[in-house]
């Protein structure tokens, strides 16, 4: 398979991981999606993980809870669905590593930069769990971050819906899809492509950002490809 991205860093909601349920996690979706990184890898991409907790936990979803503690709530909820797409990603034959930001060395490695790029070379999944390892930044942010890091060639945003639009497509059926677009019309045009300060580390690291329905996980292996998926926002 010919390749466009050698190294991405996919950024999964934990939304995407419970399908209609929306809570909790549907190993059928799960396996769908670990199917799909997994011919990645076959064809050669190197392929790290964010993924989000949202299935489980929101820090936002209780305004008494002290936000700190909210998030840190929220990191714990990262890695069962890291512990998951683990055993999903093993399932297909695949070596993988979880490394989380906050140690918890029972389960699962403490971030290492170069540990998680040594795994990359050698033809491993890494999932990062946990976020940043700090409260009030997004798994948005974790992303970007990691990706930053580990010198990724793109951030894949697997989401609910299937691009970038000039409005909310569940709100407006008239919203037009964009297939490509700058960092800075993304921004001058107010679109939600992700929270401000991933979309800004990516803009400042040259990152390509490339958002796309995670309703079809095949997107993953089309995107690596280089086929014309959802939306990619580029410099």
């Amino acid at each position: 398979m010919q390749l466009k991205y050698r190294r991405v860093l996919l950024k999964l909601s934990g939304e995407a991981l419970a399908g209609d349920a929306k809570s909790g996690i549907d190993h059928t979706i799960v396996a769908r999606i670990c199917e799909s990184i997994a011919e990645c890898v076959r064809s050669g991409a190197q392929m790290a993980v964010v993924v989000g907790g949202g299935n489980f936990w929101r820090g936002r979803q209780s305004e008494d809870m002290d936000r700190t503690r909210a998030d840190h709530m929220g990191m714990l909820a990262t890695v069962i669905n890291a512990l998951a797409l683990a055993d999903g990603l093993e399932h297909q034959g695949l070596t993988v590593r979880v490394q989380t930001a906050v140690e918890m060395r029972a389960i699962a490695e403490p971030y290492i930069r170069a540990r998680a790029v040594r795994h990359l070379e050698k033809g491993r999944v890494v999932v990062f769990g946990c976020g940043t390892g700090s409260p009030f930044f997004s798994t948005d942010t974790a992303s970007a971050l990691r990706a930053a890091e580990i010198e990724a060639d793109a951030v894949f945003k697997a989401t609910m819906v299937d691009g970038v639009y000039d409005r909310d497509p569940h709100r407006y059926p008239d919203a037009v899809r964009y297939d490509s677009l700058t960092f800075h019309e993304a921004l001058e045009k107010e679109l939600a492509v992700m929270d401000l300060t991933a979309f800004t580390m990516c803009q400042d690291n040259h990152l390509p950002v490339l958002v796309f329905s995670i309703d079809q996980p095949e997107n993953i292996a089309a995107a690596v490809r280089g086929e014309t998926v959802g939306t990619l926002v580029h410099v």
